[in-house]
């Protein structure tokens, strides 16, 4: 597999570890793997959990297992996962295969709220010394124990980690005793709290985020008595200044001594950070404050500490021209123009916050939570000025995108963060896990795992040059072609006046026109207007090529994906031309993403640094591939891939068929050197999908993005195919003839399309020319194929007809042909010198077709990183594919795993009997909405010369 080729992918250079913008998951904990979402609350599940605090000294994970987002399940319970070091796997650790996710652990080992792992009863209206309603957060110096009792109005206090499920806490803050949670009024005191969502413990001294009360409080010492007072208050000016409890009624605008609806205050020790949710911004005092209604020194999220807007990139004005301006406020980059040419901003960027809900330092780099955003920005030094700017944004592909779902590069509401010195725990709130992160070597790209037959999968379209009927060329005739992109809002634009014979792109770009010399002939137009595409740097959309045979220019899109789907074409002629332009579409078509992977794929993972510190190839005779290859490993949701091949740049190897049940998977590679240095690279994220089939190519130069694919003759035998449709009537007779020979069989109840073909098989194979073979595949094939090898065997004649004696059969026989054709070398490539001619049987080669439909013979035979047997059943895919070939459809005459190769498709196929002479006839396959890359192999009519 080492001649897979490799995408030419525009990669930054390798950076040192660190965290990275879109960077995936290595690890989750509450759910059996990344996208299960549970709700059936455990040891090992968690419902949708907030709060998170690691106490090092225990080597505890502490989880608030509720929260105040509205997400559910909310399970009114603090978990402990004491020694999570022990279960939760090392960044660079070689992981044995011993569950279905290794990188998804953990089994708490302690409840608190609940008298056990499986009960999640609300206690409303019981106030106890160790019920819970709504814990939403946790904290611990590794000693005490302390959570914010949310929705009891109270914070409480344990002097001692706990080590038994429901243990009652020592002490409660925020009411006088155990069984109280009620609320003074709207005024508060130095006792009272309302709804406290944070909490911090930190050099002795203990911090509540007063949520309700729009307020931070301190407490110089650790409480040891119920209903203690607190020594400092943060957001107000003393500690009874009456609260607006209305939102909506709140007059007092932001200040750098007031807070509203704060929800998390942590500290590194020496600096104070308070996540202010209702302000939408994070405050950051540099000293730890010892007065009352001390001012913040630098504000995250907002230009100013008078500022509050949420996601504030821009605000809006109208200028006299009656046009909307934007004007930027925090995201100063502009990301394009308006129908007007005015510059637009992005909504969202590296220095916006929106609804924040936790702020936490390791004393160097700043974390926060940015849970409107679905994101964690990442400071990689704590911001000593108003309105920085975050350097890594995870979550989220970048700063200006939000594409918050379940994958595991994805969060959705992420609430509360914890820090243990390598792992970066992210409570994902709507996705009900555990995010764990940690840095890594920057090698593989966004999208760097991609189907290794398809490595990009490019739009194509053309443009057919001809003439009218009965015209003949005349000088002075004029073609244009323009080309444009629909994703790019052109503001003006001066298309071509002349008559349009195709169709109307609705966005101009640059139009490229050949006027008609004398004596052209058709070639010379489209080989015209293929270089002028093409001249200097050439058109910035697509490349074009000259196919001379249909007197067409392919277009091919430029950028990969679906992106190329937005290039638009348009043509005209000049008035009262003798010649046409038509173009297949208004736009590019077939643009896919080959980064959506299927189980069981060979996937190719590109990267931008060493990968690999050594370049080995395995040995394929051996019947399974090695899931260590030159010291290099590669891990799926931490279970060890097959490899193909290694080396620096690039890595081949096989995804498991074990994830067929997920949607996301992570990736990520591990190599050691030859002085032992272990380097692992940041996870990237995988979207697995159902079947995304790739075809693979021949490797030899090609023009633009298409490629050759590597097509075979499939027999050296003349053959035809007979299709077998309709609907079961006992008594319709079912004929195919040869020469004069007519074999017949009588539908019987019971029937089904499949048995008529067997027993129109078992009729045939009597005949003294010819045997049939039963093509087992989705649709009921039967292919009828010559005795003798050889151009003998071309020629012979043979129909299909169905009939019932008293009216019309629902059983639908058809011939593709009229004779067995095509006889060939079997297992010979398709190439220009021995050319595929229509209606003949070929064999292409593919992977990612997903899981094949599994029985009892099936199912073992199955088995990641080891080759389908030679003697195993056929194997059929779960989703049909369908195929085109030179713009008809093929027959698929099946389609399944290769014996003797591990991910390899073997898909026989027929052309259509219609099909050109063409040498570089387009073919792909397609499954539901997935479509593969499109290559490209000859094709001659009979009796015509080879181009």
């Amino acid at each position: 597999m080492k001649c897979i080729p490799i995408l030419l992918l525009s990669m930054s250079a390798v950076l040192a570890d660190d965290f990275t913008t879109g960077q995936a998951a290595r690890a989750v904990i509450g759910q059996p793997t990344f996208t299960t979402q549970s709700d059936q609350s455990s040891a090992t599940v968690l419902g949708a959990m907030s709060g998170l605090a690691y106490a090092a000294a225990t080597d505890t994970l502490i989880v608030a297992d509720s929260n105040r987002v509205s997400s559910s399940p909310i399970n009114h319970r603090v978990l402990l996962f004491k020694n999570i070091s022990s279960t939760l796997p090392a960044p660079t650790a070689d992981l044995p295969y011993l569950i279905k996710c290794p990188v998804c652990v953990g089994q708490a080992s302690v409840v608190l709220g609940q008298p056990d792992f499986v009960t999640t009863t609300d206690p409303t209206p019981v106030i106890t010394q160790s019920n819970l309603r709504t814990p939403t957060a946790v904290t611990s110096d590794g000693v005490h124990l302390v959570v914010a009792d949310t929705d009891h109005n109270r914070v409480l206090i344990w002097n001692s980690i706990p080590s038994t499920n429901d243990q009652p806490a020592d002490v409660v803050v925020g009411q006088a005793n155990f069984t109280s949670g009620s609320i003074p009024g709207n005024t508060p005191t130095a006792n009272s709290m309302r709804g406290p969502q944070g909490v911090w413990l930190q050099n002795g001294k203990l911090y509540v985020a007063d949520t309700q009360n729009n307020r931070v409080l301190i407490f110089n010492r650790i409480p040891t008595t119920n209903g203690a007072a607190a020594d400092v208050v943060l957001g107000q000016p003393n500690m009874t200044t009456f609260v607006e409890p209305d939102l909506t009624q709140q007059k007092t605008g932001a200040l750098a001594t007031n807070l509203l609806n704060p929800v998390s205050v942590t500290s590194d020790g020496t600096r104070l950070y308070v996540t202010d949710l209702g302000f939408n911004r994070v405050l950051i005092w540099n000293n730890i404050p010892s007065t009352n209604a001390q001012a913040a020194d630098v504000v995250v999220g907002q230009p100013d500490m008078v500022s509050a807007v949420p996601n504030n990139a821009f605000t809006t004005s109208t200028n006299a021209a009656g046009q909307t301006i934007e004007t930027p406020v925090l995201c100063t980059v502009s990301n394009g123009t308006d129908a007007n040419g005015n510059p637009t901003y992005p909504p969202e960027c590296n220095f916006t916050l929106n609804f924040p809900r936790f702020a936490l330092s390791d004393g160097q780099r700043l974390f926060i939570a940015d849970g409107g955003n679905d994101r964690v920005l990442v400071f990689e030094q704590i911001p000593t000025q108003n309105a920085q700017a975050a350097d890594v944004v995870i979550g989220q592909l970048g700063g200006q995108i939000n594409q918050a779902y379940d994958g595991v590069d994805s969060l959705r509401t992420p609430v509360s963060m914890a820090w243990d010195g390598t792992n970066l725990y992210v409570s994902d709130t709507f996705n009900r896990r555990i995010n764990v992160y940690s840095i890594g070597a920057n090698n593989i790209p966004y999208t760097g795992v991609r189907n290794a037959a398809s490595l990009a999968i490019y739009a194509v379209g053309a443009v057919t040059i001809a003439l009218n009927a009965s015209a003949s060329i005349t000088a002075g005739n004029a073609a244009t072609i323009v080309i444009g992109n629909s994703a790019t809002n052109a503001a003006t634009c001066t298309a071509p006046t002349a008559t349009t014979t195709g169709t109307t792109s609705t966005n101009c770009g640059p139009a490229y026109t050949y006027e008609v010399q004398t004596n052209d002939t058709l070639n010379n137009i489209v080989n015209g207007l293929t270089n002028q595409i093409n001249s200097g740097s050439g058109d910035a959309n697509v490349t074009a090529s000259a196919d001379f045979p249909d007197e067409e220019i392919i277009l091919t899109a430029k950028s990969e994906g679906t992106d190329g789907n937005n290039v638009t074409i348009s043509t005209t002629v000049s008035t009262s031309a003798t010649i046409t332009a038509t173009a297949t579409g208004a736009t590019l078509t077939g643009g896919a993403d080959a980064a959506k992977i299927a189980p069981g794929t060979i996937v190719s993972i590109l990267g931008s640094g060493s990968l690999s510190f050594n370049t080995a190839t395995a040995d394929l005779s051996k019947g399974s591939l090695p899931t260590r290859l030159g010291g290099t490993e590669v891990f799926f949701n931490g279970i060890a891939a097959p490899l193909f091949y290694v080396s620096p740049s690039q890595i081949n190897a096989q995804v498991p068929w074990e994830v067929g049940d997920q949607t996301s998977i992570n990736a990520y590679v591990r190599s050691v050197d030859p002085t032992g240095h272990i380097q692992v690279t940041t996870p990237v994220a995988v979207t697995i999908v159902t079947q995304n089939p790739g075809i693979f190519t021949q490797q030899i130069p090609s023009t633009g993005n298409l490629k050759p694919g590597v097509v075979l003759h499939s027999s050296s035998h003349a053959n035809g195919v007979v299709l077998i449709d309709g609907t079961i009537t006992p008594n319709d007779v079912a004929t195919v003839k040869i020469e004069d020979r007519s074999y017949n069989y009588t539908i019987q109840v019971g029937d089904t399309l499949d048995t008529v073909r067997l027993a129109l098989t078992a009729l045939i194979n009597q005949d003294p020319k010819v045997t049939a073979v039963s093509s087992s595949t989705f649709a009921t094939n039967l292919i009828i194929q010559a005795r003798v090898p050889g151009p003998d065997g071309n020629n012979i004649p043979y129909s299909a007809t169905s009939t019932h004696a008293s009216g019309t059969a629902t059983l639908i026989m058809t011939a593709t042909n009229s004779t067995l054709c095509c006889a060939n070398i079997a297992g010979s490539p398709v190439t220009q010198d021995n050319p595929a001619v229509p209606g003949e049987t070929l064999l292409i080669y593919a992977t990612g077709l997903g899981l094949p439909v599994v029985d009892a013979s099936i199912q073992p035979l199955i088995n990641t990183g080891v080759a389908y047997p030679a003697n195993g059943p056929v194997t059929v895919p779960l989703n049909f594919v369908s195929s085109l070939a030179g713009g008809s459809t093929a027959n698929i005459l099946r389609a399944g795993l290769q014996p003797g190769t591990v991910g390899v498709f073997e898909i026989l196929l027929q052309l259509n009997t219609s099909l050109p002479t063409d040498p570089v006839t387009q073919i792909h396959i397609a499954q539901d909405i997935y479509l593969s890359n499109i290559v490209t192999f000859p094709v001659v009519s009979p009796g015509a010369t080879p181009q």
